[in-house]
């Protein structure tokens, strides 16, 4: 009998850390954009501001516009965290994992096409924002380039930044 309640614990336990990583996964889904970490080749910290094209099976798409720092670092070394917060909400979460690279030539259409409708969503809601309150401000977005390769990124592990007594 105690074997039987300790494997239905253990279920219960295994669907209530995969409704959350849901739950986390949405959260990603709804951001504008992400702050990617690496390890440059001295171990020291490179964050930078990136877009999410997709999140699938678990994985995280993100498209890098520049092969440049990320895209070297990553090349070193694949580990690399992602971190999105709400302000408003009082809510954020740092990913941790590897990364790896997909070249440009390997990049699936669906891909390139849900970053799209990322970018004219995030200039449309912006634009709008800027019509109520009657200002001008320029779209950058607009004139970013095309993507260079994409950041294939797998979850390893998950934190919280809300305060622990907040949860």
């Amino acid at each position: 009998m105690l074997v039987v309640n300790a494997v239905v614990v253990v279920e219960v336990v295994v669907q209530l850390v995969v409704d959350n990583l849901e739950s986390i996964l949405n959260f990603f889904k709804k951001q504008s954009f992400v702050i990617v970490s690496t390890l440059d080749k001295n171990k020291r910290i490179h964050s930078v501001a990136k877009g999410i094209a997709k999140i699938e099976d678990k994985k995280i798409y993100i498209m890098d516009l520049y092969r440049a720092n990320t895209y070297n670092n990553l090349k070193r070394n694949p580990i690399i965290s992602i971190t999105a917060v709400d302000e408003e909400a009082f809510i954020g979460y740092t990913l941790k994992g590897k990364g790896r690279i997909i070249e440009k030539e390997k990049i699936k259409k669906e891909f390139l096409e849900e970053w799209e409708k990322r970018v004219i969503h995030r200039v449309s809601n912006r634009l709008i924002k800027n019509l109520k309150k009657d200002t001008f401000r320029h779209h950058p977005e607009i004139k970013l380039p095309y993507p260079e390769y994409m950041i294939e990124f797998k979850i390893e592990k998950v934190i919280d930044l809300k305060p622990k007594y907040l949860s």
